[in-house]
């Protein structure tokens, strides 16, 4: 949760109605959903009452001069309902909590990471952010749905899909282990990888020659970002 002490400061004017004027950014979120990391940015202007939703950098709505300073605004993303709750603090400060599909933030991300395998990649110029929904076995590629080949084989399943000349196959295997389950694992064949978790921290680094390198897993929920 934030309050107004975490104004997060020298925050860039971006295009649209805002370039002329700092925006109040007060709280953000990043949000995974269908293979993608939303960006969610809230204004709240504590004396004018005024709010403002951006997603992904654009402006989704805007009430000005609001007499009421705390409450809920709703949105859509994607097909889940977002709640965003302003809620009074002890010496005019307020907290910020978004709510997605019924769950807070933390509940929501929480699930998320349960339910979704990420991995991150950069092959020469590209860069993938491979997603594996475990409940339905979609795979997105940069947000994207893609469709692939699965192919039964000894111990498990070999899923193979091509982007950009380069071929990546996911790989799942049964672990043998009740609590650790389905082991998945992805490869491909390019001649260089830099691949990164959403933390900034290196996944893994190989120069290789046209063979098979494994692309390591990388956290599938972001935090929240405070202070930037």
């Amino acid at each position: 949760m934030l309050n107004n002490t975490d104004i997060l400061s020298n925050i860039p004017t971006l295009g649209g109605k805002d370039t002329a004027q700092l925006r109040e950014v007060v709280a953000r979120w990043r949000v995974p959903m269908y293979g993608k990391v939303y960006e969610i940015e809230f204004e709240h202007g504590t004396a004018s009452g005024k709010r403002v939703l951006w997603i992904d950098k654009q402006e989704i709505f805007r009430r000005d001069w609001m007499f009421k300073l705390v409450g809920e605004d709703m949105f859509k993303l994607e097909d889940k309902r977002c709640i965003i709750r302003v809620d009074p603090l002890p010496g005019f400060r307020y907290s910020y909590s978004l709510f997605v599909d019924g769950k807070s933030y933390e509940q929501f991300t929480e699930s998320q990471a349960k339910a979704l395998k990420t991995w991150e990649a950069k092959l020469g110029d590209n860069f993938y952010r491979i997603v594996l929904e475990k409940n339905t076995l979609n795979i997105y590629v940069n947000g994207k749905l893609i469709e692939e080949n699965g192919e039964f084989v000894e111990g498990g399943t070999d899923t193979t899909f091509i982007e950009d000349s380069n071929m990546f196959v996911l790989s799942a295997r049964t672990s043998g282990n009740k609590r650790e389950g389905i082991v998945h694992r992805l490869t491909f064949a390019a001649a260089k990888l830099v691949a990164s978790s959403m933390e900034g921290k290196t996944c893994a680094a190989v120069d290789s020659s046209m063979v098979v390198e494994v692309i390591e897993e990388c956290l599938a929920h972001p935090q929240r970002n405070r202070n930037r």
